[in-house]
């Protein structure tokens, strides 16, 4: 397995392309902006894209959705939870003051336990509202990405619509009972471990 980590726009969202080294077959989460730098690294490598996926409904995660599936063609998959927010996704740039194509409508609506694979990878999603009602990890492989229900140190706000800090509480405890060896990547900053962020994340004391 591969990981290919492309920060992306104003608001340096993480992009991740998670591919099968043998089979070229490949993932990617949360492509938030610049959809020519995240086909760059497709075309690059020889990649099939056998799923987009968004972890949450907010613009910064999504903006690159709509050039990628015209370019790959691959099913974009979320939680329908977070429906609302995603076809909504370019009134909220507007309304931060940036700019966006309005995503298409998603081809997959995923739950708790769907499993998405990219050749012999696969990963389960575990459902993590908080941030927004929709949140999705991605789980597998002996790594977790999180979108922004948990960051190295920290975890994604919930004062945004839809948020909910008891949800987020119930969603951060879910995480950490991961594998302490697991890998953690966050829809922005750097990557962490299950072990580190228990012995370091501030939320923890919520728990």
């Amino acid at each position: 397995m591969k990981i290919e980590t492309v920060i992306v726009g104003s608001l340096q969202s993480n992009c991740y392309v998670v591919y099968d080294e043998e089979s070229l077959d490949a993932i990617v989460i949360d492509p938030g902006e610049q959809p020519g730098k995240i086909a760059e690294i497709l075309a690059g490598r020889n990649l099939r894209v056998s799923h987009i996926v968004c972890t949450h409904g907010h613009f910064d995660h999504l903006g690159a959705v709509a050039r990628l599936k015209e370019k790959t063609g691959a099913p974009i998959a979320m939680s329908g939870d977070d429906l609302e927010l995603y076809l909504q996704a370019r009134e909220q740039a507007v309304s931060w003051g940036f700019e966006i194509e309005a995503p298409p409508r998603p081809d997959l609506l995923v739950a708790e336990g769907t499993e998405l694979a990219a050749g012999s990878l696969k990963f389960t999603v575990i459902s993590t509202p908080g941030h927004s009602p929709g949140g999705i990890c991605l789980y597998g492989q002996g790594v977790v990405f999180t979108g922004d229900t948990v960051f190295a140190g920290s975890v994604g706000r919930t004062d945004l619509y839809g948020g909910s800090m008891e949800a987020l509480k119930k969603s951060f405890a879910r995480v950490m009972s991961l594998p302490p060896e697991t890998r953690l990547f966050p829809g922005h900053g750097p990557s962490s471990t299950i072990e580190q962020e228990k012995r370091f994340n501030f939320f923890m004391d919520e728990l």
